[in-house]
């Protein structure tokens, strides 16, 4: 029987054939990727010709080019439709994976030939990409291990085997915790509270899960996806119904029984912590703040420190009008987490005349999907295709075909954008394919979004922040769209992690420009554009919350933060976080944004381990570099638009990331613009 994975991909634009793909075909496939790899990489290593740029660098960027397209494909499918079998598979390919990572970036004769590159760079006469692949080569051997002693790297090796075994246990076991609640609602006194939006998505929930006919067809499901969640908190009537909710999205992974994940984030930590001394650093953080631009905590924890402050003084003169809103509705009780959205809804309302349910028709996902493409037409001449042929490995992906302004191709955009049971909680980017000039790759894009899917016969309408969601992914998939470089290792947002998220985050700003929103965003039954009183509210309203949103940040990002500089692991991770947060003083009625038990971002993967602080550091750079186009006298000005897609949207990671903000922006950034985009600034 012949495997799909095996055979050339003759979809469009060389995507693989999904409807013949099962999770069965993966490990053959994977056995057979990983050995022609360790065949290129030991032909590399003991050829005879003394190194060079072309037979060494150039040949090991182009080597493993089954496994990678057979990595993107995999890890696609299980974070956006995964199944019982392929996270069976997931499991048993974790650690077989990582050693192979390990055997590669540890092999002493490959390494030998890159050092000596490395040794002599000066001398080569290499072209700046060039010499910065040789440069991140050179790096990525290093922080895999690759000079350790024997005994040493035996010892990582194995670390790093383990450590992607307990990646992958604790994102399947979010998803477990996720998929599995149902918060069902049958009477109209459960429904008490919640605009026609939201039992409309609770309805849908209900349909997607099977429960359509349950109850006469009444039944409306609550899922802890964050786009149904939040909305429940904000409008449900029923405190006690809130606070079943609440505590179920919080608690995440942080019960006894199957999907507890307390011990497997002690053992993440506790290898991490030796990972590091390995490396001859004190603590994680420390490795993982070497490869940044930010270089030490002392530099992160300044600028969180920074922001902490303001935001704490910001949420105590919310909380007076949250006390307020309480007040008015008679309400005698604490204040409890459960309960600020739902009052800071009403402070909201009352203050600003602002009614989320009076602002939501006029966000239709399809509106706002032509909004943001109209946005990269404008900033960067990008034309996007709809091509419903194409098929993607769901029925929710949508595919475009991507154009410069004279016609050339640029590349594949595909988008996810609905919530289920088999795809992960938040929303990110993903590749399936990276640009190369030298291996005439052009990009195959992918953006993820979990957003709560309307009625049948109904559009999908979003919340303010579910737009900001959807621009800001859509910020990646720029980047990985636009990427112009040579070599597939610098292409697209594989760049330092505290600079990945600056095209995203300025992409938001888009979003909220007047002139944007007064063409696309228009009610989805009348077709009448957003009013300008409308519009004037929700512009007034915009820092309204930002002290209670930025201390959940802010503090996600100090225990991530503090959690890596141990120089071992915690006994127990809850009560370090708990300790961590009263040391900081965190209001009780706040909370974090991720807590340990399921903060996917630190403990599915490394990639933002020890890193969660890349946000607001991106956004120091995000806001500064907007102002650019605020000075210019036009959000769209051809010129600063040209600069920003030639010196950091197309140069990926071929140019070091200070550098590319410099020749942007003409100078290094400031943090004011970003204090004053928050409302932190004092008055």
């Amino acid at each position: 029987m012949s495997n799909p994975l095996l055979q050339d991909w003759a979809g469009p634009h060389g995507l693989p054939p999904f409807a013949d793909i099962a999770p069965a075909h993966f490990q053959p496939a994977f056995d057979a990727a990983l050995a022609a790899h360790r065949a290129e990489i030991d032909a590399i290593a003991t050829q005879a010709e003394p190194p060079s740029f072309a037979n060494t660098l150039a040949a090991f960027d182009a080597s493993g080019r089954l496994l990678t397209r057979l990595e993107h494909l995999f890890y696609t499918l299980a974070a956006s439709a995964t199944s019982p079998e392929l996270q069976a598979q997931q499991r048993a390919l974790a650690a077989p994976l990582a050693e192979h990572g390990s055997a590669v970036y540890m092999h002493q004769g490959l390494f030998a030939r890159v050092d000596a590159l490395f040794e002599q760079r000066e001398r080569l006469g290499l072209t700046s990409e060039q010499r910065r692949l040789l440069e991140r080569v050179h790096l990525d051997f290093l922080r895999a291990g690759a000079r350790l002693a024997p005994e040493a790297r035996a010892r990582y090796a194995a670390v790093m085997a383990r450590l992607a075994e307990l990646n992958t246990r604790f994102a399947q076991n979010v998803l477990a915790s996720e998929s599995d609640y149902q918060l069902r609602l049958t009477t109209e006194d459960e429904l008490a509270g919640l605009p026609g939006f939201v039992r409309a998505a609770a309805r849908q929930a209900a349909v997607d899960r099977g429960l359509g006919e349950l109850d006469g067809g009444g039944v409306h499901v609550i899922t802890l996806s964050r786009s149904l969640i939040v909305p429940f908190l904000s409008f449900s009537a029923r405190r006690d119904l809130r606070e079943q909710a609440w505590r179920a999205w919080v608690g995440r992974g942080d019960a006894t029984g199957g999907t507890d994940n307390r011990e497997i984030c002690r053992e993440i930590l506790e290898l991490r912590a030796e990972q590091a001394r390995l490396h001859g650093h004190a603590c994680y953080a420390d490795y993982a703040l070497e490869d940044t631009m930010a270089r030490s905590q002392g530099a992160v924890m300044g600028l969180l420190e920074r922001v902490w402050h303001p935001a704490v003084s910001a949420q105590a003169r919310e909380r007076e009008a949250v006390q307020g809103a309480m007040a008015a509705a008679g309400a005698t009780h604490a204040l409890e987490p459960w309960d600020w959205r739902f009052f800071a809804e009403q402070a909201r309302r009352a203050r600003f005349e602002l009614d989320e349910a009076e602002v939501k028709p006029y966000f239709a996902l399809d509106r706002m999907v032509a909004a943001m493409f109209d946005c990269a037409g404008r900033l960067f001449g990008l034309r996007f295709k709809a091509r419903p042929d194409i098929a993607g490995y769901h029925a929710d992906v949508r595919a475009y075909e991507v154009c410069d302004a004279d016609g050339a191709l640029r590349g594949l955009f595909m988008q996810d954008n609905f919530a289920r049971p088999t795809k992960r909680s938040g929303a990110w980017m993903n590749a399936l394919r990276n640009q190369s000039r030298a291996l005439g790759a052009t990009p195959v894009i992918l953006n993820n979004n979990n957003f709560a899917r309307g009625a049948a016969g109904e559009p999908t309408l979003l919340s303010f922040d579910d737009v900001r969601t959807l621009f800001h992914e859509f910020g990646h998939g720029l980047h990985g769209l636009l990427s112009s470089v040579e070599y597939e290792r610098l292409a697209g947002t594989q760049v330092l992690r505290d600079f990945v998220e600056l095209p995203s985050q300025l992409y938001e700003h888009w979003m909220a420009e007047p002139q944007v929103l007064k063409q696309f965003a228009r009610h989805w039954q009348t077709d009448a554009p957003l009013p300008d009183a409308l519009l004037a509210k929700l512009q007034a309203a915009r820092q309204f919350g930002q002290g209670y949103e930025t201390l959940r940040y802010t503090a996600s990002a100090i225990v991530d933060m503090a959690a890596h500089a141990l120089p071992a692991a915690p006994a127990d991770v809850v009560a370090f976080e708990r300790d961590t947060l009263a040391k900081w003083q965190l209001p009780a009625e706040v909370g974090m944004n991720h807590r340990l038990t399921h903060f996917q971002h630190l403990f599915s993967s490394a990639g933002y381990a020890a890193g969660y602080y890349v946000y607001l550091w991106a956004e120091v750079l995000d806001c500064d570099a907007f102002d650019a186009f605020v000075e210019a006298g036009n959000v769209f000005d051809p010129a600063v638009a040209a600069r920003l897609r030639d010196c950091i949207l197309s140069a990926g990671n071929s140019v070091e990331p200070g550098e590319a903000f410099r020749a942007f922006r003409g100078r290094d950034p400031v943090v004011e613009p970003m204090l004053k985009d928050r409302g932190l600034l004092p008055a």
